[in-house]
């Protein structure tokens, strides 16, 4: 389940709620739905019932709890908590992450791709920032591009410098992946801070995202030439010999959580980059899709050891491996950098 999925069938359970007469209010036009602020809290929350308390003239808690009767069993969400003063966090369940695994490996290429030209909307107020201070030319140079990429072809040829050869420069002392990166990763209003040189090491963020798209790679080849392929499941099944946790503490590990929600929200990353005119949304969302993956590598691991036969859970983790790589795959060739199938 995607979070434009869940924010669907969170508004028809208010349009429910509200055609029963449980609420009197006016039905929002969407409902947002996002991350929860910490780990092992779901794999998504909403506040709409503190937006609704209001105009229903009744307690968060109180609202929250009748979305939640709705809610509940519905197809895709395991269970619905109410947090604090009337937050709704949402556990999706195995059915509805190997859905997510699915979709991603369906659409491929084509998942999160960037809307059509045109299609993103007004924009950033002003367009595209212009940037000032050292290395300005070359890094509006790879802004135009990736906004070019982004279906926002006129703001960037707006947004286009006159070529001195301070991109060339940085790209014969640092190498094309290097350079592009450190010019993308700042937000518009931080200064560009480049390496003394490219470092091919886990603690440069542009080689972790790279290293882990790699390992998803290999994780699928290795795969292969155990005479098996992933396929969308339950990765939280019995846990094979090589996991490195409790059995018991599988359906609900933070680090699981966090990367199916990293891949359930890469689509939203690429509209809000393209939306806001900002590619660094891009950049902060592979990182975070490839630390979240490195992480669950380790505690979930992926493949068979020793004599053990595959089993259904190591396809379904091969599958979401494969999803991984599909998504930073996507992001990295979205922003000119290369995605190496070894490392």
């Amino acid at each position: 389940m995607t979070p434009e999925e869940l924010s669907h069938t969170v508004l028809c359970s208010v349009r429910g709620a509200v055609a029963e007469r449980e609420l009197s209010v006016s039905v929002p036009a969407r409902i947002v739905v996002q991350p929860p602020p910490r780990p092992g809290c779901g794999e998504y929350a909403s506040n709409v019932a503190l937006q609704l308390a209001g105009p229903a003239g009744r307690p968060a808690r109180e609202v929250a709890e009748i979305l939640r009767r709705r809610l509940t069993g519905r197809d895709g969400i395991a269970r619905v908590e109410i947090a604090g003063p009337g937050f709704l966090n949402f556990h999706l369940g195995g059915a509805a992450a190997a859905g997510l695994v699915a979709d991603v490996l369906a659409q491929g290429e084509r998942y999160g791709a960037p809307p059509a030209p045109g299609a993103a909307g007004p924009g950033r107020p002003g367009g595209p920032a212009r940037f000032a201070g050292r290395w300005a030319r070359a890094r509006a140079a790879v802004v135009g591009e990736v906004l070019a990429r982004l279906g926002r072809a006129a703001d960037a040829e707006a947004d286009a410098p006159e070529s001195d050869g301070e991109l060339a420069g940085l790209v014969a002392r640092l190498g094309s992946d290097e350079a592009r990166w450190a010019l993308l990763r700042p937000a518009a209003h931080d200064p560009v801070r480049l390496p003394e040189r490219p470092v091919q090491h886990e603690d440069n963020p542009r080689f972790r995202v790279q290293y882990a798209h790699a390992r998803t790679r290999a994780m699928v080849r290795n795969a292969a030439e155990l005479g098996f392929a992933g396929a969308a499941g339950d990765v939280r099944g019995e846990a094979p010999a090589a996991d490195h946790r409790p059995p018991q503490d599988a359906p609900t590990s933070p680090t699981l959580q966090t990367l199916e929600t990293c891949l359930g929200t890469y689509p939203t990353a690429t509209a809000t980059a393209a939306r806001r005119c900002a590619p660094d949304r891009v950049v902060r969302h592979l990182e975070a899709t490839a630390d979240a993956y490195l992480r669950w590598q380790e505690e979930f691991w992926p493949l068979p050891v020793g004599g053990e036969k595959p089993l259904a859970v190591h396809r379904a983790r091969v599958a979401l491996a494969e999803a991984t790589g599909t998504v930073l795959g996507n992001g990295l060739h979205l922003l000119g950098i290369s995605a190496p199938e070894h490392i």
